[in-house]
């Protein structure tokens, strides 16, 4: 059965554009607008990674990462998708509970490649 991941970022064409190389990939996704969204889908839905912008309306990833960790799911892979984050949102994010990040712009080897890492870890 294919892995679930959730994609969360305000930018429609780069939900876009990870959807299509994960699913081309033979992942399935969820797609979120925002932490809000995010949280919503996750409680609907058994997932297995989770990739998220930090900066975001409605909810910032960092407390959806924290709010992800206090779950019963705490041990998901959570990785944050950022264009080059200060030292101290990484950190913020690390403390939070994210399991890594994947700069802007990646290579769609790069992408795909973390990813079916993460799925492979978590198996």
């Amino acid at each position: 059965m294919a892995k679930t991941v959730l994609i969360v970022d305000d930018s429609k064409p780069v939900r876009q554009l990870i959807t299509f190389l994960l699913e081309r990939a033979g992942f399935y996704v969820i797609a979120a607008i925002h932490g809000k969204d995010a949280l919503e889908k996750f409680r609907e839905s058994k997932v297995d990674i989770m990739i998220t912008v930090l900066t975001m309306p409605e909810m910032d990833g960092v407390e959806l990462i924290r709010t992800v960790r206090t779950t019963t799911s705490q041990f998901i892979p959570i990785v944050i998708l950022t264009t080059g984050a200060q030292e101290a949102e990484k950190q913020e994010a690390w403390q939070a509970g994210a399991s890594g990040w994947i700069k802007k712009p990646f290579t769609p080897a790069e992408l795909v490649g973390l990813v079916n890492k993460l799925a492979v870890q978590g198996a």
